[in-house]
């Protein structure tokens, strides 16, 4: 999944810089200029690693395909080959899904149910199938900015309940209370490792850069998960974060 604060383009910075320093919010157009420049951006590193991370292991998979077929069936070298071209397949597949994320960071204008139930709609017919999702209560405005957080948020939960937990139910809540927004992804499946879920995993951000989302718009993230029992995403937005009507 991307980290956003490290690819910030020279205009959108000046343009947040400016705004902080006046203590001012910007105006529509400049709202349209950064979120602009952060789509070209995330554009411009799908294509980037597509080109050179992505192709680069396809050709190696390729590679190795073709050596494991010159080594005679008898060889001990044999299952060590076959083990690391399904290794390979598995983070070819990895890549194209964040890939696919970086390209589909922006959503389009509209609810988070909706914005959820299009992410479902792309999602393979098995996929597609294991995926609930409920709304309770009536929608309440907030800040696009922030709801585009809570898409993020939620859709990496999802991910992990989809790509890793070997659920066969999933199902997101969304929460409109007087008070708070929560959100709820929960499913069935294995769990999560307590270690991972402790100090995560190297050069696999998705947990903490979910906690630093929630963190960085307010919000409070629970997690709660047990072996074989599924996992709990929670997610609570206090509504004093509420700013504007406008959809996402």
């Amino acid at each position: 999944m991307e980290r956003e604060t490290t690819v910030l383009q020279p205009l959108a910075g000046r343009i947040r810089n400016f705004f902080a320093a006046h203590d001012q919010q910007p105006s529509t157009r400049e709202q349209s200029l950064l979120a602009e420049e952060r789509r070209l951006e995330r554009a411009r590193i799908a294509r980037e690693l597509h080109d050179t991370l992505l192709q680069g292991l396809l050709s190696a998979s390729m590679q190795l395909e073709l050596a494991e077929g010159w080594v005679p069936p008898d060889s001990p070298a044999k299952p060590m080959l076959s083990r690391v071209r399904s290794l390979m397949r598995k983070g070819i597949a990895e890549g194209r899904a964040a890939l696919e994320g970086l390209r589909s960071a922006e959503i389009p204008s509209t609810t988070l149910d909706q914005a959820l139930s299009d992410f479902q709609v792309e999602l393979t017919p098995p996929d597609r199938a294991r995926l609930r999702i409920v709304k309770m209560g009536r929608p309440k405005p907030v800040e696009p900015a922030v709801l585009h957080q809570i898409f993020l948020i939620t859709r990496e939960a999802l991910l992990n309940s989809l790509r890793h937990s070997q659920a066969n139910k999933i199902e997101v809540e969304i929460q409109y209370a007087p008070r708070k927004l929560n959100v709820i992804v929960r499913d069935n499946g294995t769990g999560i490792d307590a270690e991972f879920l402790r100090s995560g995993r190297d050069a696999h951000w998705g947990l903490t850069v979910m906690r630093e989302r929630a963190a960085n718009i307010g919000a409070r993230l629970r997690i709660w998960t047990k072996p074989n029992l599924g996992t709990e995403f929670a997610l609570s937005l206090p509504l004093v974060t509420v700013r504007s009507s406008t959809p996402l």
